[in-house]
C-alpha cells in the first residue's frame, strides 16, 4: 500500500476529519460551546427570583426554567449522538447551534412564564445535539498522543468553568442589566462558534450508514430518560415515596428495559451498541461521570443558598465570590495536561476525584456564624482544583478504544451519565438536606441542611474513585512526540 492510499483510508474511515480541517478552530469552536452549554445548567439560578416576579411565575413554577433545561437536554444526548454519527457531526453541530441561538434570542423576549420555559425546552434541544457532536469533533481531531492530553485539558477547563462563571455571569447581568441578558448573552457564543465551526469544520462526505435506523430504540430511550429526569426533578414537589414518583420512575424503569431489550436484537442500525459497554473504560468512565455530576451540581446549589440565605449576600456578590472556584478550575486543569504527560489518566482520574471530595468534606464544616474567608474560600480551592484534574482525563477515557463511527455515540453516553447524575444527585441531596433543615427553616437548620449536602457529595466522589481505580484498565501515560513526526 502506497502512503497515498493509506492516507486516503484513514480520511475515509474518519468521515469528519477532513485533510484541510482546522484543529485549532475545531478546539476554539468546542470550547465556547462546551462553556455555553455548562454556563446555562446555572446561568439562570441566581436570577431566579426576578424571573418570577418579571413574568409572574408561581414559587413552585419558576423552577421549570431550569428543569425544562435539563429535561431535555439529559432525555436527548443519546439521540443527539446517535444523529451526529449518521448524519454528521459538522451538520448536526451547525443546526444545534442555530437552534441554541435562536432559542436564546427568544427566551429573553419571553413575555409569559409559558414562553420563557418553552425557550429553555429548545436550548435543551440544541444541546443534546451541540455536546456529543462537538466532543466526537474534537476526538476526531486529536485522536492520540500528547495533543490530545492538551485538547481535552482546555475542554475539561471550558466546561467546568462554565458552570462556576455561569452564577457569578448569572448574578450580575440580573443585578446591574436584567434577567433577559441571562439569555441574550448566548446569542454572541453561539455565533462565535458558528462561525468559528463554519471555517475550522470543513464539509465531508455523508458517513456510511449501517441499515435503517432503530427508530424503536430511539423512542424507548428517549422516553426512557425523559421520564428517569422528570420523574426525579419532581421529587421538590412530590416525595420519592409518593405514588406519582413511583409510578414515573417505574415506567421509566419499563422503557429503559424494554430499550435493551431491543438493542440486543433490532435487524436495523441499533441507538447505541450494546458491545460498547464492554470497553471497561466507557463503561468505568460513565459510572465516575454519573457520580461526579452529582457532586457538582449539588455543591454550586449548596453553596450558592448558603451565601444568600445564611450569609445574607446579594446575588452579584455571591456570583463573584464563586470567581475563585472557577480560576481553580482552570488551574487543575492546566495541572491536569502536565501530570497527564507522565502519569495514566486512571490515576490523575482517581487522584482528582479524592482530592475533590476532601474539599467537599470540608465544606461540611461550614457554620451558620460563619464568613467567606473562613467558611468557603477554602474547600472552594481544594475542590475545584480536584475537579480540574480529574474531568479532562475523565472524558478522554470515555472515548478511548471506541471506533471512529460510535465516537458520537460515546460522547453522548457521557454527556448523559453526567446530566442524569447531575439531575438525580441534585434531587436525592436536596430531599436529604430539606428533611434536616425540618419545618423550622432559620439560618441555623438551613446550615445543618447544607451541610449534609456537601457531606453526602464528598460520599459520592469517594465512590467515584474507588470506581476509578475498580473498573478503568490500567494504561500508561500517553507516548511523547518522536522527533519530526506529528504530535
Amino acid at each position: 500500500m502506497t502512503i497515498n492510499e493509506a492516507t486516503t483510508r484513514t480520511a475515509d474511515a474518519r468521515p469528519d476529519a477532513r485533510p484541510d480541517a482546522r484543529p485549532g478552530l475545531v478546539l476554539a469552536a468546542v470550547a465556547v460551546v462546551q462553556f455555553m452549554v455548562s454556563l446555562d445548567l446555572s446561568v439562570v439560578n441566581v436570577g431566579l427570583p426576578q424571573i418570577g416576579a418579571g413574568l409572574g411565575f408561581s414559587a413552585v413554577g419558576v423552577t421549570w426554567v431550569i428543569h425544562a433545561y435539563a429535561l431535555t437536554f439529559g432525555g436527548l444526548l443519546l439521540l443527539g449522538g446517535k444523529a451526529a454519527d449518521r448524519y454528521g457531526r459538522r451538520r448536526v453541530l451547525l443546526l444545534g447551534l442555530g437552534l441554541f441561538g435562536l432559542a436564546s434570542l427568544l427566551g429573553g423576549l419571553a413575555q409569559v412564564p409559558g414562553h420563557l420555559v418553552a425557550a429553555r425546552a429548545a436550548q435543551g434541544v440544541g444541546a443534546a445535539m451541540l455536546a456529543p457532536a462537538a466532543l466526537a469533533l474534537l476526538t476526531e481531531a486529536f485522536p492520540t498522543g500528547r495533543a490530545r492530553v492538551r485538547a481535552f485539558g482546555i475542554w475539561s477547563a471550558v466546561n467546568a468553568a462554565g458552570g462556576a462563571l455561569g452564577v457569578l455571569i448569572g448574578g450580575v447581568l440580573t443585578e446591574y442589566a436584567s434577567w433577559r441578558w441571562v439569555m441574550f448573552v448566548n446569542v454572541p457564543m453561539a455565533a462565535a462558534a458558528l462561525a468559528m465551526a463554519w471555517r475550522g469544520i470543513r464539509s465531508a462526505p455523508a458517513p456510511a450508514r449501517g441499515g435503517r435506523p432503530d427508530v424503536l430504540g430511539a423512542v424507548l430511550a428517549t422516553g426512557g430518560l425523559t421520564l428517569l429526569v422528570f420523574g426525579v426533578v419532581r421529587t421538590e414537589q412530590n416525595s420519592w415515596t409518593s405514588p406519582a414518583t413511583v409510578a414515573t420512575l417505574a415506567a421509566a424503569a419499563v422503557l429503559l428495559a424494554a430499550f435493551v431489550l431491543v438493542e440486543r436484537g433490532t435487524p436495523r442500525d441499533p441507538l447505541v451498541r450494546l458491545g460498547l459497554f464492554a470497553n471497561r473504560s466507557v463503561t468505568g468512565a460513565n459510572a465516575v461521570n454519573l457520580l461526579v455530576g452529582g457532586a457538582m451540581a449539588s455543591s454550586f446549589y449548596f453553596m450558592s443558598l448558603y451565601l444568600q440565605r445564611v450569609l445574607g449576600h446579594g446575588a452579584a456578590l455571591t456570583g463573584a465570590m464563586f470567581l475563585p472556584f472557577a480560576l481553580g478550575v482552570i488551574a487543575g486543569s492546566v495541572l491536569a495536561v502536565r501530570i497527564g504527560y507522565r502519569a495514566a489518566p486512571r490515576t490523575v482520574l482517581a487522584g482528582g476525584a479524592a482530592m475533590t471530595a476532601a474539599g467537599f468534606a470540608w465544606f461540611g464544616l461550614i457554620s451558620s456564624d460563619g464568613s467567606y474567608a473562613s467558611d468557603v474560600l477554602g474547600p472552594s480551592i481544594v475542590a475545584s482544583v480536584g475537579i480540574g484534574l480529574c474531568l479532562a482525563p475523565l472524558v478522554s477515557t470515555a472515548t478511548a478504544g471506541v471506533a471512529s463511527h460510535e465516537t458520537g455515540v460515546a460522547a453522548g453516553l457521557l454527556n448523559s451519565s453526567r446530566q442524569i447524575g447531575a439531575s438525580l444527585g441534585l434531587a436525592a441531596l436536596g430531599t436529604a438536606a430539606h428533611h434536616r433543615t425540618g419545618g423550622i427553616v432559620t439560618p441555623a437548620t438551613l446550615n445543618d441542611g447544607y451541610a449534609l449536602g456537601m457531606v453526602l457529595g464528598a460520599v459520592l466522589l469517594a465512590s467515584a474513585v474507588l470506581i476509578a481505580l475498580a473498573v478503568l484498565p490500567r494504561t500508561g501515560p500517553p507516548a511523547p512526540r518522536r522527533e519530526g513526526g506529528p504530535e
